[in-house]
């Protein structure tokens, strides 16, 4: 099976389509992937996501990590921006389906961090290596650890990127995204976001987290 195949295949098995990301997903009717990237904590852990989510704690999990794009498949997706002379950049959210947990999701989604102006490295046409992603601008919400209520379960905790339109965003001062209080991050709905700013859905990742008893 092939990368972006797997990832579709792992959202589904663990229910985050439809349980972030909807099932009919227009204009193709299901999600397909166009980027392949993976999370890294500055500690050395990382989220890769291929058939099967990587489980991490939250000692793993403590500091704002760094994004890494598969550079192939930046290059193919980009050509016709490039093209243009224009570079995309992307939006990156990480939020929380099972808040408090995934028996009872009152808070669904509990929003961890939100990030925009992504812009992959200036050399990530190159199909040898991998290579993080520069954050041209502060987190619009600041990064949140994990932290899940005990005895909560497994917490599926998901990463969605998205390509902005050709120029950016800007998040007005005083929208939702900037609320990082733990009470004004609850009931988040990470999908309306990309809509509201016109951001598309190019890749998506997650991991698991089981909270402490």
């Amino acid at each position: 099976m092939d990368p972006l195949s797997s990832i579709v295949t792992a959202l589904q098995r663990s229910q985050i389509i439809p349980d972030v990301i909807p099932a009919i997903h227009p204009p193709t009717g299901t999600f397909q992937p166009s980027v392949l990237f993976s999370i890294i904590w500055p500690n050395g852990r990382e989220a890769v996501l291929s058939a099967s989510p990587v489980e991490l704690t939250q000692e793993d999990t403590v500091d704002e990590p760094d994004i890494n794009f598969t550079p192939m498949i930046l290059s193919d997706i980009s050509a016709a921006s490039q093209s243009a002379d224009t570079e995309p950049t992307y939006t990156l959210v990480m939020t929380d389906p099972d808040a408090p947990s995934r028996e009872e999701p009152l808070f669904r989604e509990f929003r961890h961090w939100v990030i925009t102006g992504i812009k992959s490295a200036p050399d990530s046409s190159s199909k040898v290596a991998n290579l993080n992603a520069i954050k041209t601008k502060p987190s619009t919400t600041p990064y949140r650890p994990p932290g899940p209520r005990p005895g909560s379960g497994i917490h599926r905790y998901t990463f969605l990127l998205f390509e902005e339109p050709a120029g950016g965003i800007t998040i007005p001062q005083g929208e939702p995204e900037y609320g990082s209080a733990l009470e004004e991050r609850r009931s988040w709905d990470a999908m309306a976001f990309a809509r509201k700013y016109n951001l598309k859905l190019v890749g998506a990742n997650f991991f698991l987290l089981r909270s402490t008893s």
